[in-house]
């Protein structure tokens, strides 16, 4: 499996607004105890596209994690977005979709998207405001998001569910429209090939992080620096060596870091059983779901 020298982990928000408290960037080189890219600095969605745009530009040794889903069901009802005439076949053009829809948002938000009457039909958007096409329960999964379920490696919601603390459909809504000006100047695994040199995006899960630690799944949100600094122990990593209280954003990223180099030279993150050229196509996959 190719090396790579520097990890970088990105936790994200889909919040509405310029600049996110839930937005932190971590950076682990070599052997060193990752870090934070501009600490306490409260990051925009652009800023943070700026940073990636550099990355590819520079052609850095850099793999790169995003907490956020490239894509969305599709193998259950061979489409995204089903009864709607245009709905796209792939990744990519999904991400042409978001972006086309959103265009007039600010701050790299989705509102538009939502709100087209096509779109609104697939999502849980509030209670009581439930598009028809939701799928009752927990919504409509991907593969990999049934198979993390099925192997208790992970517990996730579904993309399409836009209510509650654990939803991650806006975030995901809004890292597409990053996707889309980015792709494929920096190439996103699985869908593209794994380059041999240059940086590589992939999907991460902090929770999955946190998990490798020790960390409970009830309790995988680390807010103390000793405790941030224990977890990394069991990576190997070097202390970060902050004292006293720490944001779970910052943990999530640093910690995430962290796994990224610890995972990585691995060969069975590369080559997860149930992913084929068509998931990878118009679903994608978590990075370290095995």
């Amino acid at each position: 499996m190719r090396r790579f020298y520097h990890f970088a982990a990105i936790d994200w928000s889909g919040a509405r607004g310029q600049r996110q408290r839930g937005i932190a960037l971590a950076l682990a080189s070599g052997t060193a105890a990752p870090e934070l890219i501009r600490p306490g600095h409260i990051w925009s969605r652009a800023e943070i596209l700026d940073w990636l745009e550099g990355i590819a530009a520079s052609r850095a040794d850099m793999l790169i994690g995003f907490d956020f889903s490239a894509g969305f069901a599709f193998a259950d009802c061979g489409a995204y977005f089903p009864e709607w005439a245009d709905s796209p076949a792939d990744l990519p053009a999904l991400w042409a979709l978001v972006e086309r829809l959103s265009a007039a948002d600010p701050h790299y938000e989705i509102g538009g998207f939502l709100a087209h009457p096509q779109a609104r039909r697939h999502f849980r958007h509030g209670r009581g405001d439930v598009g028809d096409l939701f799928e009752a329960g927990v919504g409509r999964l991907r593969i990999v998001e049934r198979y993390q379920r099925d192997t208790r490696q992970a517990a996730s919601v579904s993309n399409f569910n836009l209510v509650g603390a654990a939803q991650v459909g806006k975030a995901s809504l809004a890292g597409m429209r990053l996707l889309h000006r980015l792709h494929p100047r920096l190439p996103l695994w699985p869908l593209d090939p794994v380059p041999g040199t240059g940086p590589l995006l992939v999907e991460i899960y902090t929770g999955l992080a946190a998990r490798a630690t020790g960390v409970s799944a009830g309790r995988s949100k680390i807010r103390d620096g000793a405790a941030l600094d224990a977890a990394l122990a069991t990576l190997g990593s070097p202390p970060l060596g902050h004292v006293g209280a720490i944001s779970d954003h910052s943990s999530d990223a640093l910690l995430t870091a962290a796994w990224l180099r610890a995972k990585a030279s691995d060969t069975a993150p590369w080559v997860p059983t149930p992913l084929d050229d068509a998931l990878a196509r118009t679903e994608g996959w978590t990075f370290g779901i095995i």
